[in-house]
């Protein structure tokens, strides 16, 4: 079982089984052509790689999933221009990067997709998460978000296999 992103009624939606919840999605829609800083959500299907939790707010999630909790010093390369890119760096990094320990919530629990990574190509998008969502579902830099409660029980269910589904 997928977990498959669609929009319905102009309200972005992700279902899960019988399951269906509200979701949010990069600022930029869901194209099939992702680039880097079009704030888009990818459209395809993307594998679960890790599972990462900040320990000081959030317990291991339930899953099955490889999962490891987060450090203030643990960043993401989002610099084509960089050897690193799309890939998990330590702080301080000199080239671009997002911190993955954030002020804000929605890396409290936060899932690494494996959308260009294998290998990643430069300039084609990076840090493509499903990742905690804003109160009011506000867009995303590119990633797919879901409420913590929906997120857990998804996570509690999903598998080595699952994927993300993101529909056109």
């Amino acid at each position: 079982m997928n977990l498959e992103v669609f929009q319905e009624d102009g309200v972005w939606r992700a279902r899960w089984g019988e399951q269906v919840w509200p979701c949010a999605i990069g600022r930029g829609g869901v194209r099939a052509d992702k680039r880097e800083g079009d704030g888009a959500t990818p459209a395809g299907s993307w594998p679960l790689r890790k599972v990462f939790y900040r320990p000081d707010r959030a317990a291991r999630p339930a899953t099955a999933l490889p999962c490891r909790a987060l450090t203030p010093t643990d960043g993401w390369c989002d610099d084509p221009a960089d050897p690193a890119y799309n890939r998990l760096v330590a702080l301080p990094f000199a080239a671009g990067h997002e911190v993955m320990w954030r002020e804000d919530h929605l890396y409290d629990i936060v899932v690494t997709l494996g959308h260009n990574d294998d290998p990643p190509v430069p300039g084609l998008g990076s840090a493509i998460f499903l990742h905690l969502a804003r109160d009011d579902y506000g867009p995303t830099e590119g990633c797919v978000a879901l409420m913590v409660s929906d997120l857990l029980t998804f996570l509690r269910q999903a598998a080595p296999q699952t994927f993300v589904h993101v529909k056109p």
